[in-house]
């Protein structure tokens, strides 16, 4: 299987122009961060989870021309604003994209791009297939995603469990019960906004300290604002089995 991170920063912590703190200023590509969304490909399937404003930039900095679906994790417009873009899919794969997430965020969805849904089809507009997942396991192909249940404050997050791999973003808790369907995935993606206590994410603390429970082969951590720091001073500071991922990074599961 193969992973790459499209996106891991997040619009909490990142202004609009330049603030002149140490990530905006630092010349490392590393800590140049995009809105947070990955790409999954196994051998029968390539998806797409989440689609943010900087979804059009990322599928054209890694040449990505056809996936499959597309992975809502939950409806802040920082993971589905760019939901629009995926009109150019439409005109050149011939078919409306198919979009999975649950029925709140796929209403909200409607809302945002109710001219996708309108009686009159404007010509070129984005086409959807949308379906309706809940907590438990489905196919796309052959591949099963099995959605993890968790926390962003109150709102209902799902992260997914594709095989060997777990990504799970904007969560700051995890029941006992869905901790049991990550454990024993050999790389988990787990969100770490700051280093500062949060409403709804995990700190770099809290992600560390969860992470050293469930001991993966490989965690890499995302959802990363500039109040984290610059990725080279963060790295120093993990333990030798977590990394802090960074837009491009590709790796295999």
């Amino acid at each position: 299987m193969k992973v790459v991170f499209l996106g891991t920063g997040t619009s909490m912590g990142v202004p609009v122009i330049c603030c002149k703190c140490p990530v905006c200023l630092s010349e490392d590509k590393k800590d140049k961060r995009l809105r947070t969304s990955v790409y999954v490909e196994t051998d029968d399937v390539a998806l797409i989870i989440d689609a943010g404003p900087d979804f059009r930039h990322q599928m054209l900095r890694e040449n990505i021309s056809a996936p499959d679906a597309v992975l809502i994790t939950h409806a802040h417009k920082d993971h589905v604003a760019g939901l629009d873009d995926v009109r150019a899919f439409n005109y050149f794969m011939k078919k409306p994209m198919p979009v999975y997430a649950r029925k709140a965020d796929l209403d909200v969805i409607k809302n945002d791009f109710f001219y996708a849904f309108s009686d009159y089809k404007y010509p070129g507009i984005p086409e959807f297939e949308l379906n309706e997942i809940k907590n438990e396991s489905f196919k796309i192909n052959n591949t099963t995603i099995s959605p993890i249940e968790v926390l962003h404050c109150k709102m209902t997050v799902f992260g997914f469990r594709i095989d060997d791999f777990t990504y799970i973003t904007d969560a700051n808790y995890i029941s006992d019960k869905e901790l049991e369907k990550i454990i024993g995935s050999k790389v988990i993606v787990l969100n770490a906004l700051r280093r500062k206590n949060h409403l709804s994410h995990f700190t770099l603390e809290q992600a560390i300290e969860l992470l050293n429970r469930i001991k993966p082969e490989r965690a890499y951590l995302t959802h990363i604002s500039h109040q984290m720091g610059k990725h080279k001073d963060v790295e120093k500071e993990l333990p030798a089995f977590i990394k802090l991922a960074y837009d491009g990074l590709n790796i295999f599961v």
